[in-house]
């Protein structure tokens, strides 16, 4: 009977039908988490906060910190960094800026001579070089951490421009000996410059606003965001130091802190602005450390979350979802992938009919996920039926290109959960304020086509092949999954013709 070819085809057919299924079961839980952290963000706006905060009109209240500024290579920006952290209110005698700087090309000179200029100025400021980079960014942070004078320390990545009062602003939270981390909500300098930023900063909204505030209001655990924040430094050490052994060392040593009972403090209304990636290969290297190194942590953190004694069930279970954020991506392809074969089946075999109503489960999660996301949405554009109008456009087309970008975040998330090695890949900066501004000539852009880019090459036609199925399967043909199968084409599209055109 094994022997058997129906057998072997029936057999093949159930265990396409359970693992979609499956894929399909996961994405939507992972929804409804989304749902009740949307719950959690509506009832966070109606809480006053009566946090304790230092007294900054007492001088002896005023902690002394330093800044931290991880650099490697960014030629294109450091001098709008520098001038901006220059400008930075608060006490000279109580700051001192670290530029931890590893890089390998002629910036090292012009770093330099900037830092100069503003030592000749009084500012505090020191230029921290290494021999290697051990460690990559965390190991940077480290080695600064070693001199470090200050109490709390800020970090800013290369591309941020914090407001001058931002040491105002957050480290008067610090007041409360428990609080080891306080984060501020991103900003975007060039959210409009194309539709590759526009759903970037939809996509990021949505976590510094529903995602952080739902989660922080709780008590459950959030994450530093490798920037725009502050440590206090005894919560580094007790914690176990910047360890480099992810790729999101930032998301590591936020766990280690919060399962040591450090408390986070999430700033929703302290914008940092920052420049999103502009060009497509940029973006792809950003979104495959982030998921790797999301997938690594799961691996590093998830029985420590599981077993720890002191968070209560609703917390493991938003911790274990967030650590497996971008594994959800690997879900999404296999639903995408195994919907063409579940079409045919289901108009092949009329008594699995049944099976079916479970992609309702898909189009339950698009109406709660579009529901979130507009909620996020009203927050920074305001609401209205135009607002709502534009938002649905771009809600669309960022559903569709993160289908898109589904092939190549899979994959990372594969190496991170195998614990496949690789190198930390800075994300390219460009210095893009204004659609007058340009990127091409930019010198840190990977000149070669990725590998990948030719699978979802042939992606974008098997989901063309889908949406021509819809029009020959059954007898009258079957538009149930036409609108998935567009979307997908789309997206997939979008990538790949990106991805061999937008070379610099």
């Amino acid at each position: 009977m094994i022997d058997n070819p129906i057998y072997t085809s029936y057999i093949f057919m159930y265990v396409i039908i359970a693992i979609y299924t499956l894929a399909l079961l996961l994405i939507f839980f992972y929804s409804l988490a989304q749902l009740n952290l949307l719950i959690n963000y509506l009832k966070a706006k109606k809480i006053i906060d009566n946090s304790p905060k230092f007294d900054f009109s007492k001088p002896e209240e005023i902690p002394y910190v330093t800044i931290q500024l991880p650099l490697y290579n960014e030629m294109y920006v450091v001098e709008r960094l520098l001038d901006c952290i220059s400008k930075i209110n608060y006490p000279r005698e109580k700051l001192e800026i670290q530029v931890l700087d590893d890089s390998t090309d002629e910036s090292v000179e012009s770093n330099a001579q900037q830092i100069k200029k503003l030592q000749s100025q009084g500012l505090d400021i020191v230029h921290v070089r290494r021999k290697n980079r051990v460690g990559f960014k965390a190991g940077a942070l480290k080695e600064g951490l070693k001199t470090a004078k200050g109490k709390f320390i800020a970090i800013f990545d290369a591309d941020f421009l914090p407001h001058e009062d931002f040491l105002y602003k957050t480290i008067p939270y610090f007041k409360d000996e428990k609080v080891g981390v306080v984060q501020t909500r991103w900003g975007h300098i060039n959210r409009d410059y194309s539709v590759l930023t526009k759903i970037q900063a939809l996509a990021l909204d949505a976590h510094f606003t529903l995602e952080q505030v739902g989660r922080n209001s709780k008590g459950h655990f959030i994450n530093f965001n490798g920037t725009a924040g502050i440590w206090r430094a005894s919560c580094i050490y007790d914690a176990g130091n910047w360890q480099g052994d992810t790729l999101t060392e930032d998301l590591d040593l936020s766990y280690r802190a919060q399962l040591k009972d450090w408390k986070f403090k999430y700033l929703v209304d302290v914008e940092t602005p920052a420049e999103l990636p502009v060009v497509i290969s940029a973006a792809r290297s950003q979104q495959f450390r982030w998921n790797k190194g999301g997938a690594e942590n799961f691996e590093k953190m998830a029985s420590k979350v599981v077993h720890a004694s002191n968070l209560d069930f609703k917390t493991k279970v938003h911790g274990i979802l967030h650590l497996l954020n971008s594994t959800m991506f690997l879900n999404v392809l296999i639903v995408a992938i195994l919907s063409i074969p579940m079409l045919y089946i289901k108009n092949t075999f009329g008594h699995l009919a049944n099976y079916f109503y479970v992609t309702s489960f898909f189009i339950l999660t698009t109406i709660i996920l579009f529901t979130c996301y507009w909620f996020t949405y009203k927050s920074t554009h305001g609401g209205g039926l135009w607002s709502f109008i534009k938002y649905s456009g771009e809600f669309i087309t960022f559903y569709g290109i993160a289908m898109g970008f589904s092939l190549h975040n899979s994959l990372a998330v594969i190496e991170g959960h195998i614990g496949k090695k690789s190198e930390f890949v800075r994300t390219p900066k460009f210095n893009i304020n204004s659609l007058k501004d340009k990127w091409k000539g930019n010198k840190y852009i990977a000149k070669n086509i990725s590998k990948n880019v030719i699978l979802e090459g042939l992606l974008m036609l098997y989901f063309l092949f889908g949406m021509w199925s819809a029009f020959t399967v059954g007898k009258n043909g079957d538009f149930g999954l036409f609108p998935f199968h567009l979307m997908l084409f789309v997206g997939f599209g979008f990538v790949f013709v990106k991805s061999i055109t937008s070379k610099a």
